[in-house]
């Protein structure tokens, strides 16, 4: 289980989900052709996700960093001394230097992602970075509980980190299923440190979605080349475009592939007929307002103790406890 990639110790927990192929058919089959987002996530994809935090438009990363670095000393006089930090959906961890340059004498960092290549490139330069921190990455699917690694450090407290609002991206249902694996992760005294969109003016959000460079374009088809290559599907990618827009109603963004023509696709042994115009939903984006939050958080029995906001209230940090 455990492996040597040089100074980092890696956890290996995914398995490759057996009903996978079920899932993608049945999403093709409904009225409103559907694929979870969580196909997003190959090496490639991760990758793309990495460049849209760069893009201009896309307004989250930099606002958030922000938060961090003005509130910083605060966050983690909060999370008090000897931590475990531990963070879902890691990606390259730069807000996480951030906070790690803060903390007080952290005692590990775990970070756990979906992606092996970028998870581990991640954790070798946090190890090169915080050289007396001990750095134990974990590849797993982090919606469903897993085994923590063992430190040389007993923590005080798990501290589980979520930055990016990435909770918005699951249906309310799932956000509360989260949010119990992320309950059942932080353990006794535990916390959840973790990012929150805010809702704000459609134009600012369609803008965020809809990058002039076509990062995100180029990251929702991706997704269809994923199926080509790992569940024999022949999609002309050629001949569907990126589609995304909020709907206010929901309070959401909405991201969708539309086909370009009448086209049939295969998948497996399955075909699957596409009108002109005709949509893939392949992910949400849901925008909170403080209270709608807090009421989530709620739910899953995490009571939101501290918020911090940018000046325009674009976008929060918040710290919860275990209630």
């Amino acid at each position: 289980m455990g492996k040597q990639a040089n100074d980092v110790r890696l956890t290996e927990q995914a398995e490759t989900n057996e009903n996978d192929f079920a899932e993608i058919v049945a999403g093709l089959s409904g009225a409103q052709k559907f694929l979870s987002p969580k196909f997003f996530y190959d090496d490639t994809g991760s990758q793309l996700f990495e460049m849209i935090t760069e893009t201009p438009e896309y307004y989250p990363t930099q606002t958030e960093l922000g938060i961090m670095q003005d509130h910083g000393d605060e966050i983690a006089e909060l999370i008090g001394p000897q931590a475990s930090l531990i963070e879902f959906g890691s990606g390259s961890s730069l807000k996480t230097r951030l906070l790690l340059d803060q903390m007080i004498e952290p005692a590990v960092y775990v970070p756990v992602d979906i992606s092996r290549e970028l998870l581990v490139a991640s954790a070798k330069s946090l190890n090169a970075d915080f050289p007396d921190l001990e750095v134990l990455p974990v590849v797993a699917d982090f919606t469903q509980a897993f085994d923590l690694p063992s430190p040389r450090v007993m923590p005080l407290r798990n501290v589980v980190y979520f930055p990016g609002s990435t909770i918005g991206n699951f249906e309310p249902e799932d956000a509360k299923s989260l949010l119990d694996v992320m309950y059942q992760e932080a353990g006794e005294d535990g916390a959840l440190l973790i990012g929150v969109d805010l809702q704000k003016e459609k134009s600012v959000l369609e803008a965020a979605y809809n990058d002039s460079l076509g990062v995100t374009a180029s990251f929702n088809l991706n997704l269809l080349r994923r199926l080509n290559r790992e569940f024999g599907a022949n999609f002309d990618v050629e001949s569907f475009e990126h589609y995304a827009f909020y709907n206010e109603a929901m309070g959401r963004i909405e991201m969708h592939l539309r086909s370009k023509k009448a086209q049939n696709v295969r998948v497996g042994r399955e075909t699957f007929s596409f009108r002109a115009g005709e949509t893939i939903h392949t992910e949400n984006s849901h925008k909170f307002t403080k209270e709608g939050f807090r009421a989530l958080a709620a739910r899953a029995d995490f009571e939101v103790r501290e918020v911090w906001t940018d000046d325009r209230d674009y976008f929060s940090v918040q710290y919860c406890t275990r209630s």
